[in-house]
């Protein structure tokens, strides 16, 4: 079972990504999008979509980071466990903070707003839930690894998660690196 799932499963999913990702470029290309609710309210859009996308650009790239880099190069610049511990979790809870309150702020507008809710699709409601939801589990278990001080080091993902994840990429999935993961 791990090796289907932390050798396998990863190529598959990659797989679906590009062929679906293809696919949609190639036989529908203007039936995925979102409908611009600009014209009827601006003054929230404007607050709430930068607080969202740059702080998603920062969850993102906090998590690609973390993956990518290894724990070598941090220990090569004395950079600490705990201080890499502390500052990840620092811009982390920064990063989920705005992502969620920017997040807020457009589910905010698309309920109060008469025009934009109407125009809001059932579609655009089931990704404001799955979308809100991963968000604040993600936050909170972040601020929860953040308040636990000194527990939060028991698991360093950066000795099997981080390697695994960069060896799926060099198409030599080391699966037994997951195998004592929580």
């Amino acid at each position: 079972m791990n090796i289907f799932l932390w050798g396998v499963l990863p190529y598959v999913v990659i797989a679906l990504l590009v062929g679906g990702t293809f696919w949609r470029y190639k036989f529908d290309k203007f039936g995925w999008t979102t409908r611009s609710s600009q014209v009827y309210e601006s003054k929230l859009l404007r607050v709430g979509s930068p607080m969202f996308h740059l702080g998603l650009v920062f969850v993102v790239g906090g998590h690609v980071i973390g993956l990518v880099i290894p724990k070598s190069w941090t220990e090569f610049f004395y950079i600490s466990d705990h201080m890499y511990h502390i500052t990840a979790l620092s811009l982390g809870t920064a990063a989920g903070i705005l992502t969620v309150a920017g997040l807020a702020i457009l589910i905010y507008r698309r309920r109060t707003n008469g025009p934009v809710f109407m125009a809001t699709t059932r579609n655009d409601k089931l990704m404001y839930v799955v979308l809100g939801l991963t968000l604040c589990f993600g936050l909170w278990i972040t601020v929860a690894s953040f308040m636990a001080g000194d527990h939060a080091h028991e698991f360093d993902y950066r000795e099997s998660v981080s390697p695994w994840f960069r060896s799926v990429f060099l198409l030599q999935p080391e699966v037994e690196l997951m195998a004592g993961t929580p």
